[in-house]
């Protein structure tokens, strides 16, 4: 069958704004695509049932039931589950990704559209899933060839069968030698101190107790909360993610227990939270010190009892949820000066892991720095063969008040600046920081003003977005534009 003789592939788009679905209607239909449209993720469920479409188009921002929940629900229909769904958001929604792939999605494409991107990205799975058929009739030909082999061939599958099993224990060997290494493989790590801390997740990861996990900003705390989930008997469910401090405090309750139509003013629609969502799994509740006292109750019966009420409803709602807790500050003695109760907070206690600061794992310093340079190395257009020893010396001396996160950041800005395959700081101002340090004692304030001076002088003043200061600080950008205030920071 030639290329213009194959039946036209079929892709649903979901979306709830007709301009949208004018544009990729009129683009896809000129490329000899069917196209089918839905308006809402009801309409979606049910036109992708009856039509079996090839791909499907998914927009997350809609009302009624939102592009998460519909994705949710098709992957658990057995006539929809393998339909690859690509999401759609625009750059200006702040959206948790991870959790979009969780829900079954297989990517992403951005609003305003750029159709090129489009295209690319619905080639990519189309063709990805028309492998997947052709390898399952591959495997069903194969299945019917052996059952008509004569007995000889029984021989000779037995012993495939022997190698298999030699493979398959070797596989497994050369698996836990790594993780020996490596260190559960995102965590990059042969410090003896850490290695402790990845044996605390061992330990825990396999029951369903609370885990609670301290430590300052950028210590990697996130990537021990999936660690743990990743060895649970919950892996093969959602980790849903929540960080409490980006959250208006108006809004907590709702996000995390959801809400019903005409619940408070704005709530135009029902809303399913986020212990819903993790239902079955995990759900890591970042900078949970940030929760309000007036909600810590309801999240203490949830943890306890495994119910809750959405906010305006009187209808309870039980769950099945492993909590991992992750805090900077100290809870104790919030729990002293009133801003967290008690109880709460020995409930969370339970089996505390004490994430460690850069500065105590030092010789984790030139292993990370190779990690970030293959990491960002492709995306930057650099390959770093060369790490000369001065720069070695240079950030191994430093203190790191950002830990690994503000490490990732000035590898990730020495491989742009870098001109050949050596990794080169440039007048990197972190240095401004060591001499600061090294000058001698100074007040706490005066500490604080030049640590915020530097982080900003290395963002080239830029306060909030993605490699804004207030990310590096782990701060809210609100909150580090009133502490510039306070201290009198000013941009030079």
């Amino acid at each position: 069958m030639t290329e213009s003789s194959k039946p036209a592939r079929t892709i649903l788009i979901v979306d709830d704004m007709p301009n949208n679905i004018g544009v990729l209607f009129e683009y896809l239909t000129q490329l000899m695509y069917k196209v089918l449209v839905a308006r809402d993720g009801k309409s979606a469920i049910e036109q992708a049932q009856l039509a079996q479409p090839d791909l499907i188009l998914l927009d997350i921002m809609m009302p009624g039931m939102d592009g998460f929940e519909t994705c949710r629900r098709l992957k658990q229909i057995d006539l929809t589950q393998n339909i690859p769904v690509i999401f759609m958001t625009a750059l200006s929604e702040s959206i948790d990704k991870v959790n979009g792939f969780n829900m079954g999605a297989v990517d992403y494409i951005t609003k305003p559209f750029q159709f090129q991107e489009v295209l690319t990205r619905i080639h990519t799975h189309l063709n990805l899933r028309q492998l997947h058929r052709e390898l399952e009739e591959a495997n069903v030909l194969l299945e019917k060839s052996v059952a008509k082999q004569t007995e000889s061939l029984a021989e000779a599958l037995a012993e495939v069968a022997q190698l298999k099993t030699f493979s398959q224990a070797e596989t497994m060997y050369l698996r836990d030698e790594n993780k020996q290494t490596s260190n559960f493989e995102e965590i990059v790590s042969q410090s003896k101190a850490f290695g402790k801390v990845l044996r605390q997740v061992e330990q825990v990861a396999s029951t369903n107790t609370s885990v609670l996990i301290l430590g300052e900003s950028g210590t990697g705390k996130e990537l021990l909360a999936r660690a743990v989930h990743d060895r649970s008997s919950r892996k093969n469910q959602p980790l849903v993610k929540v960080n409490c401090a980006v959250l208006h405090a108006a809004l907590i309750e709702s996000e995390l227990f959801g809400h019903e139509k005409g619940a408070f003013t704005g709530a135009i629609n029902q809303k399913i939270g986020r212990f819903e969502l993790a239902d079955g799994g995990t759900i890591f509740l970042d900078e949970i010190g940030e929760i309000p006292v007036e909600l810590q109750a309801k999240l203490l019966r949830v943890l306890q009892e495994g119910e809750f009420e959405r906010v305006g409803s009187n209808k309870t709602i039980k769950v099945n949820v492993r909590l991992i807790a992750a805090t900077n500050r100290d809870l104790e003695k919030e729990v002293n000066e009133g801003r967290f109760r008690e109880d709460l907070y020995y409930r969370l206690n339970v089996f505390p892991i004490q994430s460690l600061p850069l500065r105590e794992r030092k010789e984790d310093i030139p292993l990370l720095i190779r990690y970030f340079c293959a990491k960002h190395g492709p995306g930057t257009g650099r390959q770093i063969d060369i790490i000369p020893q001065d720069v070695l010396d240079t950030l191994i001396g430093y203190h790191w008040p950002g830990n690994v996160r503000e490490l990732e950041n000035v590898v990730e800005r020495s491989l742009i600046i870098s001109t050949g395959r050596k990794l080169d700081l440039g007048d990197w101002s972190g240095r401004k920081s060591m001499g600061l340090a090294k000058a001698g004692l100074m007040p706490m304030e005066d500490c604080e003003r030049n640590h915020i001076i530097s982080v900003l002088e290395y963002t080239r003043w830029k306060v909030s977005g993605e490699n804004g200061a207030a990310k590096i600080l782990d701060m809210i950008p609100t909150t580090l534009d009133s502490r510039m205030k306070k201290l009198g920071i000013q941009r030079p």
